[in-house]
């Protein structure tokens, strides 16, 4: 058993890791979402926020771009050109996204400053890219709105979980190539 153990302590550390770091974020991200329900920004402060910069960058683009609170549920209502577009739900911000790739990269992590800059310009690439993702996914729905299902159920979601992906193939070929350098 012990050899066993020997052999595979990469593997169950990157598990184990892995598994901690994500639980822990996400109960601590589930605890905020709970304080968020009495605060004064509606859904939650990141969300509200998400919805805001994406509402300001399509106005960027020549749209007359609106979100508000739903007064209903906990979602920011979207519209654009007066026209109510969707719903920006908790979901939209990316931070669950976001949990997932840090687990990940600490799960791999090599040594500190690497790994905390490395996080950091994720996290920002991310956190942009899922509002350019808002911003491209809304103003496609109000030109092209019979393509509502593929561009909001496959094309978005791909290219989020896509840019996560990618960013972990960074992280693990940045690792491999410095364990063969040395």
């Amino acid at each position: 058993m012990t050899s066993l153990l020997k052999k595979y302590k990469p593997v169950i550390r990157f598990v184990l890791l892995f598994l901690g770091v994500y639980i822990l974020l996400s109960l601590l991200y589930g605890l905020y979402l709970d304080v968020s329900k009495d605060a004064a920004y509606k859904p939650d402060f990141i969300t509200n926020l998400v919805a805001k910069q994406s509402s300001n960058l399509i106005s960027n683009f020549g749209y007359d771009a609106q979100v508000s609170p739903n007064k209903i549920e906990p979602t920011m209502r979207l519209t654009v050109n007066d026209k109510y577009l969707a719903k920006i739900v908790e979901g939209c911000n990316a931070i669950s996204i976001i949990i997932l790739f840090i687990a990940f990269i600490i799960a791999f992590a090599e040594g500190f400053r690497k790994t905390f800059f490395f996080l950091l310009a994720g996290v920002t690439l991310i956190y942009s890219i899922n509002i350019l993702r808002i911003v491209i996914l809304a103003i496609s729905l109000y030109e092209y709105p019979q393509h509502e299902e593929i561009l909001h159920g496959v094309i978005f979601p791909a290219l989020i979980y896509g840019m996560v992906f990618l960013l972990w193939m960074v992280w693990v070929r940045t690792l491999k190539k410095e364990a063969r350098d040395e």
